[in-house]
């Protein structure tokens, strides 16, 4: 089975993309769409609310935990006028870990709005 396209630009071109008989019957399967094509952007669809909604969730941990957003966290420990010492192992692995959440989930909504 083949689907795809690819955008060159703001064009769109058609592209072909191989897919084994049962990965395609599998994704028609699960969603109840008979079209591939349809079947496959449901499912990318779904699959990046589902990594926003857990990023989200990270990123509001970490703002509940340290009560402000990222960018204060970020600003304080560049200043060094956050409460705690910004150079301390814990501190580092929260903004490390928060910067993470916080670029995968901006990355994730980008890809998002390009292709759903």
């Amino acid at each position: 089975m083949e689907i795809g396209a690819r955008v060159e630009g703001n064009v769109r071109t058609a592209s072909v993309v191989s897919m084994p008989p049962q990965l395609g019957a599998l994704l028609t399967e699960l969603t109840e769409i008979p079209d591939i094509g349809i079947a496959l952007r449901k499912v990318l669809s779904e699959y990046l609310e589902l990594k926003c909604g857990a990023l989200e969730e990270r990123i509001a941990a970490f703002e509940a935990k340290w009560g402000m957003s990222f960018e204060e966290f970020s600003r304080q420990c560049a200043e060094e006028t956050l409460a705690e010492d910004a150079y301390s192992y814990a501190v580092e692995k929260d903004f490390w870990e928060w910067e993470q959440a916080v670029t995968l989930q901006s990355h994730y909504k980008s890809l998002r709005l390009q292709w759903m």
